[in-house]
């Protein structure tokens, strides 16, 4: 049952030539925690979450945020994998979180919901540009659609798009590639 109370996204062909086998840029991206990351270079297999914009209590969302089919719910879809990690560091697998918000306001996310894998920003969209990310725009800002890269030694594997719902995402991940205990 989905209890998601937002617009769902739908599949506008965005992600179309994000194909298994093609290698991650060669970019290095700053990191909520340690030195730049670059994930051509990461060993094993890893998630990649890509999402929109996390926001700040207190602060309005971005113009029409309720009405954007697959805007809402990065916090919850951090959260989720956050809640998820022992089970994805019990079977190797690296998890990142990507956004084009700056490093300071993924930083400060962090340490709000108890993040504990690493949020890479593409504040310049350089890795978005490369990989031609699916965008959207509200309010004169640019913002990266929800999707996910499943990647082993720096080569897409598999790619989610688009995903929904974003709060169970993680645990529906897991279950997906066979990797949750049943």
């Amino acid at each position: 049952m989905n209890d998601w109370p937002y617009p769902p996204p739908v599949d506008d062909g965005g992600a179309r030539h994000l194909r298994p086998g093609l290698r991650l840029p060669d970019i290095a991206l700053e990191a909520t925690v340690g030195p730049p990351i670059n994930l051509s270079k990461t060993a094993g297999r890893a998630v990649v979450f890509v999402y929109p914009y996390t926001g700040v209590p207190g602060q309005p969302n971005p113009p029409d945020w309720d009405t954007i089919a697959g805007a809402h719910g990065s916090t919850p879809e951090a959260e989720s994998f956050r809640d998820s990690m022992f089970a994805y560091h019990a079977r190797s697998i690296s998890v990142f979180g990507l956004s084009s918000q700056t490093s300071e306001h993924q930083r400060q996310l962090a340490a709000r919901i108890g993040l504990t894998y690493p949020v890479l920003s593409d504040v310049t969209f350089v890795f978005t540009g490369a990989l031609d990310l699916p965008r959207f725009e509200t309010g004169g800002v640019t913002y990266l659609k929800r999707l996910t890269l499943i990647a082993d030694d720096g080569v897409i594997e598999r790619v989610i798009y688009p995903v929904h719902p974003p709060h169970t995402h993680a645990q529906d991940l897991l279950l997906s590639l066979g990797e949750a205990k049943r």
